[in-house]
């Protein structure tokens, strides 16, 4: 195991320090926005962009890669991405920020895929899942420290776009030099996005939701709280507490997955991110306490529901796909993002800023309900057929997709 980590060591630096700059940038540019005074739907489209661009840059770095290789993938994007965080203090214009941040999303879609492909072609069966929670760690704690930094100087000013940029730049000298052989080639598979949901209609549809509600927190969460009156320290002390609390209760969540009704988690999960939304909604702006106390708890069990819902289709899956299954996830996964920016952005629009909350809670009391009806509906998995949970990044996963041409399939692309 030690051994393994080792000749990895230089992957996991340059994905801390990759994943120190985007957490840095995911809470500094919807902060700078509301500074600017960008109405609340178009900070919905500017964060929208990047899924839409996370989602552009499944498919097109896969051509990349088979052109260029991985290193030189990895570093014309990692340059892409650095000269993007400092052209957004540079043109300060709603019009240029949806084109960078969609630039932004494609750039780290390319990055996590190599970084991710890098690491599983040099890990075993045997010690795949201790690596990669080694890597969830490393991640959860890159976008603490990433959030940490907000506080460090004003987002109104040039300095903390900078501290993107430089992060982002220095990620590129771990893999450049980097004595770890580089993976494979790329190897697609076929699949069918409607089959997933007959494969298992709580994954599919989890991770739909879980795309809309999350996606709207990471977009506009910082803005409740600077519409709350809190500055920067207390933002960035907001965002790194609910990824605290998903660092705590990752694990302890998938082991009792493991052995009991994957969908009994998943539904008692969500009555819990929904009572936590519903508690910062109505206690937020009472005291900072309040405020923290309740983010904690919202990402405990937020956070890990994406993993838990894809835990479940893998159950449910046949031998041999998880390619295609994880895939079609992500992809999913994807497309809620891109609404759920949107839909978090206008709610918090029209309705103020606890609204955001209201309509997270309200998305897992409907994911709940919906689990607990499908378990009326298709006995449990038994326990030896179960895949043994393992926690998925936020950003993306060990799977990466294409979307083909095909009016009802899709492509979807892994490491060897």
């Amino acid at each position: 195991m030690f051994r393994a980590v080792s000749a990895l060591s230089a992957l996991l630096l340059a994905a801390a320090i990759l994943y120190t700059g985007n957490g840095l940038q995911f809470t500094l540019l919807p902060v700078r926005a509301d500074l600017e005074n960008f109405a609340t739907p178009l900070i919905g489209v500017i964060m929208a962009a990047y899924y839409a661009g996370f989602i552009a840059g499944c498919r097109l770095t896969p051509k990349f890669i088979k052109s260029v290789g991985y290193i030189r993938t990895f570093v014309a994007l990692a340059s892409t991405a650095s000269a993007s965080a400092l052209a957004h203090a540079l043109i300060v214009d709603i019009t240029a920020w949806i084109i960078l941040r969609a630039i932004s999303g494609l750039c780290f879609a390319g990055l996590a895929m190599v970084l991710e492909s890098w690491i599983n072609e040099r890990v075993t069966n045997e010690n795949r899942g201790q690596v990669l929670s080694i890597y969830r760690i490393v991640d959860l704690l890159a976008l603490t420290v990433g959030n940490a930094l907000l506080a460090t100087a004003s987002p109104a000013e040039f300095h903390l776009f900078a501290f993107v940029s430089i992060l982002v730049s220095l990620a590129l000298v771990p893999v450049a030099l980097t004595q770890s052989v580089a993976p494979k080639p790329l190897v697609t598979a076929r699949l069918n996005i409607k089959n997933l949901f007959t494969i298992s209609p709580v994954a599919a549809a989890g991770v739909l939701m879980v795309g809309l509600a999350n996606a709207a927190f990471w977009s506009v969460g910082p803005i409740f709280v600077q519409r709350l009156n809190y500055g920067p320290d207390v933002i960035a002390t907001f965002m790194s507490a609910v990824i605290i609390g998903a660092a705590i209760t990752q694990w302890p969540l998938g082991w009792v997955s493991d052995k009991y009704d994957r969908r009994i988690i998943i539904a008692a999960a969500g009555i819990g991110a929904a009572a936590a939304a519903f508690g910062l909604a109505e206690f937020g702006g009472v005291s900072r306490t309040y405020l923290l106390i309740f983010a904690s708890l919202l990402g405990s069990v937020m956070i890990p529901m994406f993993g838990l819902s894809v835990a479940h289709a893998n159950d449910l899956a046949e031998p041999g796909t998880s390619v295609e299954t994880n895939g079609g996830l992500l992809l999913l996964h994807g497309c809620g993002s891109v609404a759920g920016a949107l839909l978090g952005a206008s709610l918090m629009s029209i309705f103020g800023p606890s609204s955001l909350f209201v309509y997270i809670g309200g998305v897992y009391i409907f994911l709940s309900a919906f689990c607990l009806y499908r378990i009326t509906r298709r006995s449990a998995v038994a326990g030896a057929e179960k895949t043994p949970f393992a926690p998925v990044p936020r950003g993306a996963g060990p799977t990466i997709f294409e979307i083909s041409q095909d009016e009802d399939e899709t492509e979807t692309t892994g490491g060897a």
